[in-house]
């Protein structure tokens, strides 16, 4: 009764710039988990990739999660392929608690804290894209009891670019956005900056410099994840100042994160649910990062069922930092899901109760997943 009888893809299309992506495994008594598999753009190749996991996924004993949900870091597929066995895990671990009849967090070992502690990632509520836009959603969620909030103001700046009109005009406009934000919300609010890979390792020591007058609690993925030697000295020159240094949102594996812990490159990790392998993974990620004193923030900027594992993950790592909510894009976050409340109290998220994750897809209807043109992220940076 516990073999897996349907593996479904659902692409739903939330805004005109986002779709989210789940994945939905059914077993033959009828008990459906849910996992979340969002990769912005390359919702044809998650489809494609599922029915490849579907066809030699079904017929097996959905109790065997370490089996069938193995990421393999050698195994062709990239990052598409580690979202689709993410997800499929986080799927399992949903039927294997449900189950059980225990809410996920306990079915993992037992909470540490409840509720679990968010900050408000304001990037995509920001309207208009200007200081004045921006300052107004950090104050909305500031008003809603978030004590910590983070901004990606550098776009449309990428360094291959050169040291062009664009970029100078994008990199002023930035620093103009973060001292709104800091103005707008006082001195007391943490604030995080997402550099989204634009710099080069020179743009970004200038960066770092020129932050140090905002008071920022981290500054987040400055250069490309490989050049690990000068992560290590940025990470060195934003201590100097107060910051902490964050990034690795979209690696998978914890082979992908040992040489990040062991050469000292961040002091805050961000393993996302939906890419680095699924709850287990991040949970060996975790302890790690734990023997090296490196904090965890994972990544959480998509969908309801991502944010709903997220929190019961979260509230079982040791060394967990906060979570973060995409605030502002789509009342959709809390209107697409059954069960409990997702809804943010005071900047936190309380555990779910029920067993399993404790929210399902609803029934709709939804629209389904669309080409979104002119996304989010320029497509040279992921």
């Amino acid at each position: 009764m516990s073999r897996i009888d349907r593996i479904e893809f659902r692409g739903i299309n939330v805004t005109p710039r986002t779709n989210w992506c789940f994945l939905e495994v059914r077993t033959e008594d009828g008990l459906v988990g849910v996992g979340e598999c969002t990769l912005s753009n390359h919702e044809g190749l998650l489809a494609a990739e599922a029915q490849r996991l579907a066809a030699a996924a079904v017929g097996q004993d959905a109790r065997q999660r370490n089996r069938l949900a193995r990421l393999i870091p050698h195994a062709p597929g990239g990052l598409v392929a580690a979202t689709i066995v993410s997800a499929f895990e986080q799927a399992l671990a949903d039927l294997a608690a449900r189950r059980a009849g225990q809410p996920l967090h306990l079915f993992l070992g037992g909470a540490l804290r409840d509720p679990v502690r968010l900050y408000a990632n304001i990037n995509r509520g920001a309207h208009p894209r200007s200081p004045d836009g921006f300052a107004g959603a950090a104050r909305r969620a500031v008003a809603e009891g978030f004590r910590a909030l983070k901004l990606a103001p550098f776009e449309p700046l990428v360094w291959e670019d050169g040291f062009c009109e664009t970029n100078r005009t994008a990199y002023a406009e930035g620093l103009a956005r973060i001292a709104a934000v800091r103005e707008a919300i006082g001195p007391d609010i943490e604030v995080m900056v997402d550099a989204h890979w634009r710099f080069s390792p020179g743009g970004a020591a200038g960066l770092v410099a020129d932050l140090a007058e905002f008071r920022l609690y981290w500054l987040e993925c400055p250069i490309a994840e490989a050049n690990r030697a000068e992560i290590r000295r940025l990470r060195g020159m934003a201590n100097d100042r107060g910051m902490r240094l964050a990034g690795a949102e979209s690696l998978a594996g914890l082979a992908a994160y040992r040489p990040l812990v062991e050469t000292g490159c961040y002091d805050v990790l961000m393993p996302d649910v939906k890419h680095a392998g699924g709850l287990e993974e991040i949970r060996r990620i975790a302890a790690l990062a734990q023997t090296a004193g490196v904090e965890i923030a994972p990544h959480n900027p998509t969908g309801p069922v991502c944010h709903a594992h997220s929190v019961h993950l979260c509230a079982v790592i040791p060394n967990f930092l906060f979570l973060e909510v995409q605030y502002g894009e789509t009342e959709a976050f809390f209107d697409m899901v059954e069960g409990a409340s997702l809804r943010f109290e005071r900047g936190a998220a309380p555990l779910p109760q029920a067993a399993g994750l404790g929210v399902a897809l609803g029934p709709g209807p939804h629209a389904p997943w669309k080409r979104i043109e002119g996304s989010w992220m320029d497509p040279r940076l992921g």
